[in-house]
């Protein structure tokens, strides 16, 4: 729901019913993760996507249903199903959906989850959604407290603790449990949407290619911070799209949030001036970031390289360093240079291999990046179709 959570709101402001579907489980090569939702109205209008088009139009006619009987329903498409063709899931793969009716009497807390959203805090709506339990039940969980009645205090109980534990590794996913919240039952299927803080995107260095940056990272999902020592150049006005425009030198301002950077925090030192990029590639490289990478020509990432070393910073981390930034695509302009940036991004988050696909067999989706399944822990929920 993140990338929908504006007209949601909007939505919601108004009072009136609508439709949410929500994916909660996949298998194979289903277009759609964990968590993808579509919204429709009483009207008619549809925003969000659930299948990429597939199935659309099938969770639409849903969608005016449930909007009808103010009822939950739960579907599943794929090409086990009879119907599979009939509504366009060629794909291969399967899809679990939960559509529900919403407005602010049957979600009171949604306004609260969309604005922690929007304020960059954690929070997690566990929906229930098979078995015996009370099916659409659904509590918010916040780090320090939780709401809503899950018909069980057994089951919330659990359900609180695992899915805090899910929250605060950025985790969605269905969890299983007894009929009262037992966890060595598998009867009771919760679903739990996590709303991690989004990911952080540094920018540093205010150039044209920064401005483009900022704008692909923005739409990728980044929380964007573009840093650059010169005021004259760090403006709100040439960074539309950044969260945050910082005038500080690039190695003080990340030292100081050095303990705020985690392993899906992506840092692009795009200064290519030695004074700039040398002292914040020494800090960056000591932290624990998914993605440094650094422009420049390979004169200057060799040049930057010894400098790095004179600095002290020892090859094993230097290893770290993507330079010079991005994917060979034959980029020329800053926008291409994003595409090419952001396509390296994807490669490091899900381990494609950079190829064409055109090229390549098998399946398209990486099984290593994404695990479709995990095994109960002994004493703990079974934890389905996991996104990190």
């Amino acid at each position: 729901m993140r990338d929908i959570r504006n007209t949601v709101a909007e939505l919601y402001a108004t009072g009136e019913t609508f439709a949410l579907a929500t994916v909660i489980d996949t298998y194979h090569s289903a277009p759609r993760d964990a968590g993808a939702a579509m919204a429709v109205t009483a009207g008619g209008e549809v925003v969000g996507s659930v299948s990429g088009g597939c199935v659309e139009g099938a969770v639409y006619e849903l969608g005016q249903e449930v909007i009808r009987t103010g009822q939950p329903a739960r579907r599943t498409y794929g090409v086990s199903d009879d119907d599979a063709l009939a509504v366009g899931l060629t794909c291969g793969g399967t899809l679990h959906v939960l559509v529900e009716p919403v407005d602010p009497h049957r979600f009171p807390r949604l306004g609260d989850v969309i604005d922690a959203v929007n304020q960059h805090r954690p929070v997690a709506v566990a929906t229930v959604v098979s078995g015996p339990g009370r099916f659409g039940a659904r509590r918010v969980l916040w780090p320090e407290g939780a709401e809503g009645d899950l018909g069980s205090r057994r089951l919330e109980a659990a359900v609180d603790d695992d899915a805090r534990g899910m929250l605060a590794q950025g985790r969605t996913g269905i969890l299983r449990y007894g009929a009262d919240g037992q966890r060595r039952g598998d009867e009771l299927e919760v679903f739990v949407q996590s709303f991690a803080p989004a990911p952080r995107m540094l920018v540093f260095g205010a150039i044209d290619f920064a401005a483009a940056v900022a704008d692909i990272g923005a739409y990728l999902g980044y929380r964007v911070t573009v840093c650059d020592a010169r005021p004259v150049f760090a403006t709100p006005k040439r960074f539309p799209r950044a969260d945050e425009v910082v005038v500080k030198w690039p190695h003080v301002f990340l030292s100081e949030i050095e303990d705020e950077i985690d392993e899906r925090t992506a840092i692009c030192v795009l200064t290519h001036d030695p004074k700039f990029d040398v002292p914040v590639l020494e800090v960056a490289l000591r932290t624990p970031a998914g993605y440094i990478g650094a422009m420049g020509s390979r004169r200057t990432h060799e040049d930057r390289l010894a400098r790095l070393r004179e600095a002290g910073v020892p090859d094993e981390r230097l290893e770290r360093l993507r330079s010079p930034i991005g994917l060979d695509l034959g980029a020329r302009t800053p926008e291409e240079t994003a595409v090419s940036i952001a396509a390296e991004l994807i490669q490091v988050r899900w381990g494609g291999s950079g190829r064409p696909l055109s090229s390549t067999a098998g399946r398209i989706h990486h099984e290593s990046a994404r695990p479709q399944r995990r095994p109960a822990l002994v004493g703990g929920p079974r934890e389905e179709t996991i996104r990190e």
